[in-house]
């Protein structure tokens, strides 16, 4: 797949400190890009800078092969954004608001709006004032704003933030339905690891204002060994009976619990070679290294944590 969306060495500074730092990513059509990174990693600033909201210090940005300059803005109907917190004429309906941007954006498909109601989950509310919208609401009516004019891009600052698990799962599903149904390239940026996990096809990692890591979900998961962890009824001899035959990497983690990696046997060989050498092993699960595991390790430059 070609690249949708492409920065090189972009660099944002504010009073000389860079807040963005000399970051290349490489965004590939039809694709979902979680955007991860803690609180003040920079995601915000990058994304308005993919917007022209913000303009790089230095380096570049090119959208759809187009390279994008300070007067740029055509490009701009081909994406759909929400950025921080939604602002709506309060005193119109959703509909209403729906319409003004329509009008703002130059797109006369009024029919469509309907249909993007039904798509947000607001097709019984409509006509309700955005004033006595709820928070879940009120980033359903963003992202239908968003997605109103068939933009080919959505640009999507922490968009489940504040929201309850119900609101979170529902707007996670309409994400995943706007990318394989309708086609939209989707740049998600969150700090709620998992969520992102569920969801994207490719990672970028962001940290003080650096790309750390870019890297597609398929590769990272084939690389995240998994853990067997057993309770054993002598951990000293288990471990030492594991690494002598099997030269598996074990971790005593309590004084009935070991850990063990870096090994092709499965659970069932290990357990019945322990049995046979005189250990009881009460329990047996297979643990996968979660995202964020992986993203914490990242942060904290490398260093593994027990």
């Amino acid at each position: 797949m070609k690249n949708i969306i492409e920065t090189q060495q972009l660099t944002k500074q504010f009073k000389l400190e860079s807040v963005i730092n000399q970051v290349s990513m490489n965004i590939k059509e039809g694709e979902i890009y979680g955007f991860l990174g803690p609180n003040g990693a920079g995601k915000t600033t990058l994304m308005k800078m993919l917007l022209n909201l913000v303009k790089p210090t230095s380096g570049k940005i090119f959208i759809q092969n187009q390279p994008i300059i300070p007067t740029s803005y055509e490009y701009l109907k081909n994406i759909g954004s929400l950025i921080e917190y939604p602002i709506f004429y309060e005193e119109l309906t959703a509909q209403e608001n729906l319409q003004m941007h329509c009008a703002y954006m130059g797109y006369k498909d009024q029919s469509h709006i309907k249909k993007v109601l039904d798509i947000v989950g607001l097709q019984q509310i409509e006509k309700k004032k955005v004033k006595k919208f709820s928070l879940g609401m009120r980033q359903r009516l963003a992202i239908g704003r968003a997605i109103v004019t068939k933009p080919k891009m959505l640009i999507l600052d922490e968009p489940i933030n504040g929201l309850d698990p119900i609101g979170i799962k529902e707007v996670r599903e309409l994400l995943v339905t706007l990318n394989q149904q309708y086609g939209m390239t989707i740049l998600i940026s969150s700090h709620i690891v998992s969520e992102i996990e569920s969801i994207a096809d490719t990672i970028g990692v962001l940290h003080q204002g650096e790309l750390m890591e870019e890297i597609s979900m398929h590769s990272l998961r084939d690389q995240q060994q998994s853990t067997i962890e057993m309770v054993v009824s002598d951990t000293n001899k288990a471990k030492r009976l594991l690494e002598e035959t099997f030269n598996a990497k074990v971790r005593v983690v309590n004084a009935r619990t070991l850990h063990i990696q870096q090994i092709n046997e499965k659970p069932s060989t290990l357990t019945k070679h322990l049995i046979m050498h005189g250990i009881d092993v009460e329990e047996v699960e297979t643990v996968q290294k979660s995202l964020e595991e992986y993203f914490v390790n990242r942060i904290n430059g490398g260093k593994q944590h027990a």
